[in-house]
């Protein structure tokens, strides 16, 4: 199990869990019981203290965030974090990747597919955009990457209920084309929708 620590405050205890390809696993639990924290560590902006992650049998707890990141994880941020003075196809173009072995991997057109109502703000400003088209705009940056697992950390935070079940059909939509995917989710109903297995986090 992975134990994670931030200074002396010990966040994470003995957390242990598998996640297989082409599954959607959600990681469920109260605000400060470990879920971004656990992310932090998968994605290398928290080394583990104790315990080990690997991606597909490969260690990569001591990897940096960027390492990580060509590897195949792909990751949406809580609050979306998007470049807002960029445009948004200059979002989606510094975020890709080539990576071997990707059976279709993802273009700008093939993400304006995903998100149809990206395509008339191609030039506008990432910033500029509603908060439901940020996120969109943060999953469709993350898979340009073209992620073997991706990591998803409160993608439903602070949306609209339409705009939510719009973010719902996509990452099921996702699944079906055998993303693997990490699910970080307070929609407790959205989550088990979507869900294959669930991880519940105490603190």
């Amino acid at each position: 199990g992975i134990d994670a620590l931030y200074g002396e405050s010990h966040v994470l205890h003995g957390i242990s869990f598998s996640l297989n390809a082409g599954r959607v696993l959600a990681l469920l639990g109260r605000n400060g019981a470990g879920k971004t924290t656990c992310m932090s560590a998968i994605i290398g902006f928290l080394p583990p203290r104790r315990g080990e992650v690997r991606l597909f049998g490969e260690p990569i707890g001591n990897l940096s965030p960027e390492t990580i990141s060509r590897k195949g994880v792909g990751f949406v941020p809580q609050g979306r974090r998007i470049f807002s003075t960029l445009t948004v196809r200059e979002n989606l173009a510094v975020s890709r990747q080539k990576r071997a072995g990707a059976a279709t991997p993802w273009t700008l057109e093939r993400v304006i597919e995903l998100f149809p109502r990206l395509r008339d703000r191609l030039q506008q400003l990432a910033g500029s955009l509603s908060g439901g088209e940020q996120q969109m705009l943060a999953i469709g940056r993350a898979l340009m990457g073209n992620p073997r697992v991706l990591l998803m950390d409160e993608p439903s935070e602070g949306l609209a209920p339409l705009i939510v079940a719009e973010v719902g059909r996509t990452i099921a939509r996702l699944k079906e084309e055998g993303q693997s995917i990490l699910l970080v989710e307070q929609n407790i109903k959205l989550a088990l929708d979507l869900a294959d297995e669930v991880v519940i986090l105490k603190p």
